[in-house]
């Protein structure tokens, strides 16, 4: 009997994986419509269309190293929403839920909207495996950027300020060097997993 639960785990485990689209840079963002944790309602077409670039980033209450980047996600709002840059934090996390996410975004001081992905349909949509993992679209919809925040989970020895790095060359016009990089992180906890 447990041979054939782990079996059926394995079964079901292998089967949800592919159906996560597996984008690639330059692929167009897919759509969603989510609210914050105050309730309103931020749409991913409408936030492109009003801004030259958008970061969708995948974070959690919970996880350790999401949490160890909490400073830097919001130095990045800082540095950049004042260069037409905005900002959105998904939390897909199955357990999270957004009187958790409010008083999270609350303590940690965060200006950039939480939204919550009931049911983690659009971390699916998006392929994002990990807390944090974050993606740069333009205002076409565009995805130019995939990938990690930094190289170093703890902050204390970066080298490579990846996330950073691709919104500067992309306001000076650049093409991104490292359009993809490797995220660190927690597993997003979905629905039928533990």
């Amino acid at each position: 009997m447990k041979l054939f639960i782990a079996l059926m785990l394995v079964a079901s485990m292998v089967g949800y994986a592919g159906e996560m689209t597996a984008l690639k840079i330059g692929d167009k963002a897919p759509e969603f419509k989510l609210k914050n944790h105050d309730g309103k309602e931020y749409e991913l077409a409408k936030v492109t269309k009003e801004h030259k670039y958008t970061v969708v980033m995948f974070v959690s209450t919970e996880c350790p190293v999401s949490n160890a980047y909490n400073q830097r996600m919001e130095q990045i709002y800082d540095s950049f929403y004042t260069k037409d840059v905005a900002v959105l934090a998904l939390n897909s996390n199955k357990a999270e839920d957004v009187k958790a996410i409010a008083s999270h975004a609350k303590t940690h001081g965060f200006k950039f909207p939480v939204l919550k992905d009931e049911k983690n349909k659009v971390a699916d949509l998006y392929g994002a495996q990990v807390t944090p993992e974050t993606y740069v679209i333009d205002s076409n919809g565009k995805i130019l950027y995939h990938g990690r925040i930094d190289d170093n989970r703890k902050g204390d020895n970066i080298q490579s300020k990846d996330l950073a790095n691709a919104l500067d060359m992309l306001l000076d016009g650049k093409p991104v060097a490292i359009a993809e990089t490797k995220a660190m992180g927690c597993t997003i906890k979905r629905l039928g997993t533990d």
